[in-house]
């Protein structure tokens, strides 16, 4: 069984309110509110150093995706053109494309 003892209660803790004191001193209002500010800082840094925008409309999915398509499609039709060297001739040189470095050859 529990003996009673004639020693006071335990005190409660206080309730935790807005007021209460956090780390370093400060409110505990005040460190919620720099935490947010901080979380919402990176958001931002984060959306503005990636497109990370959400198209509004249909027609704005619908021109992008156009353009997505017209740059791979250019893309691609750049990797079949041949270098210059091969479409023309130089004259007075050989094939190849003289930009002035290294040895000249002068036949």
């Amino acid at each position: 069984l529990s003996q009673a003892t004639t020693a006071p209660p335990k005190p409660k803790p206080a309730p935790v309110t807005s007021e209460t004191v956090g780390i370093w001193g400060l409110r505990l209002w005040q460190v919620v509110g720099i935490f947010a500010l901080f979380v919402l800082s990176i958001i931002i840094t984060l959306c503005c150093i990636f497109k990370c925008r959400i198209p509004r409309t249909r027609k704005e999915i619908e021109a992008r995706y156009a353009q997505r398509k017209a740059a791979k499609d250019y893309a691609d039709k750049l990797d079949t053109v041949p270098p210059l060297g091969e479409l023309t001739d130089i004259p007075g040189g050989n094939s190849r494309l003289s930009l002035g470095f290294g040895e000249h050859r002068v036949p």
